[in-house]
């Protein structure tokens, strides 16, 4: 059987997923019903807003559903009427097994790690805080656990020192996009081996994970290593974003302030954490435990996000200040 002759539904929310959607619906393939989030208030006037999977589908002319909650009878008698012989999930929430279990053929996910590494909500987020240099993404059909099941197919690609988490998605989004096209067509041919993924766990290897971040884990800590704070920066720009509060010496004034880009520039001996260090026009360094930092994009409440020359030309008093 072809892939493309396939009944399939497809899951998703966010833009990550769109790219897999849009690849499946550009290659002929047979989308019989799209499931994604329920509409929500957002901004000022909180006005309804769609989610960007919604967004697509609608403009293809896909049959959409947008379920409150998954065990809802009434949606699982229309997700059995589209008779999927395939359900395809790409960052969606965690599906009850009466819904994953219910096409012939089952339903795989698309992850955004190297399984069984970094299970969890934010794969992307934790590989470049912890400083990987590799990454990629995972399809793996669905099982109780979640982010456990048998592998299928793998696709690797290197984190470079300047990569942050926004560039690391918009890699893996096209990355995935194909890993999931190709996929679909091995499951319609039957031509694949599913992997427990324990048999990918070499000897000693320990298994790191990726839990949800709150916004505490993306608070700065300028007591740790200089790399370290560097790398949480990294895996948080250009959202959630990590940030430090900068406080003036002497009214203890704080102004809470995002950071998405610094550089590793020098060692530090003996300056206290968190002091500042800026000529006013055109660098803004900032100590950690072992080395100094050239913050070069942030962003403090109330502003847009600009370059730090321009933030200096607006904030001329910065040697009043230190982080916290």
């Amino acid at each position: 059987m072809q892939g493309k002759d396939l009944r399939i539904v497809f899951m998703g929310t966010p833009d990550f997923a769109v790219a897999s959607l849009q690849a499946l619906v550009e290659g002929g393939y047979t989308i019989v019903g799209v499931i994604t989030a329920p509409d929500k208030p957002a901004g000022r006037g909180k006005k309804l807003h769609e989610s960007a999977v919604k967004q697509y589908a609608v403009e293809q002319g896909l049959n959409v559903l947008q379920p409150e909650k998954l065990k809802n009878p009434e949606f699982l008698d229309e997700l059995r009427a589209l008779e999927a012989d395939l359900q395809v999930v790409v960052a969606f929430r965690m599906l009850p097994e009466v819904v994953w279990d219910m096409p012939r053929l089952g339903t795989f996910n698309l992850h955004g790690s190297l399984l069984p590494q970094y299970r969890g909500a934010a794969p992307l987020n934790w590989a470049v805080i912890n400083g990987e240099t590799k990454t990629g993404v995972t399809t793996f059909l669905l099982a109780h656990e979640i982010d456990t099941g048998k592998i299928l197919f793998r696709k690797e690609i290197d984190i470079w020192e300047n990569d942050t988490v926004g560039t690391i998605h918009d890699a893996l989004m096209g990355i995935g996009a194909k890993l999931v096209v190709e996929t679909v067509d091995a499951l319609a041919a039957g031509d694949y081996k599913a992997i427990p993924q324990e048999e990918l766990v070499e000897d000693g290897e320990e298994i790191k994970h990726a839990p949800k971040i709150f916004k505490e884990d993306c608070k700065i800590d300028w007591t740790a290593d200089a790399d370290a704070v560097r790398n949480l920066i990294r895996g948080l720009s250009p959202y959630p974003a990590a940030w430090s509060n900068l406080k003036h010496k002497e009214t203890g004034q704080e102004t809470a302030t995002k950071i998405f880009m610094a550089m590793r520039v020098e060692d530090n001996k003996n300056t206290p954490p968190g002091t500042l260090e800026s000529d006013g026009k055109h660098f803004l360094k900032v100590a950690c435990a072992n080395g100094w930092l050239q913050i070069t994009d942030l962003q403090i409440a109330g502003k847009k996000r600009m370059k730090v020359q321009d933030f200096l030309r607006g904030f001329q008093q910065i040697g009043d200040y230190t982080f916290l």
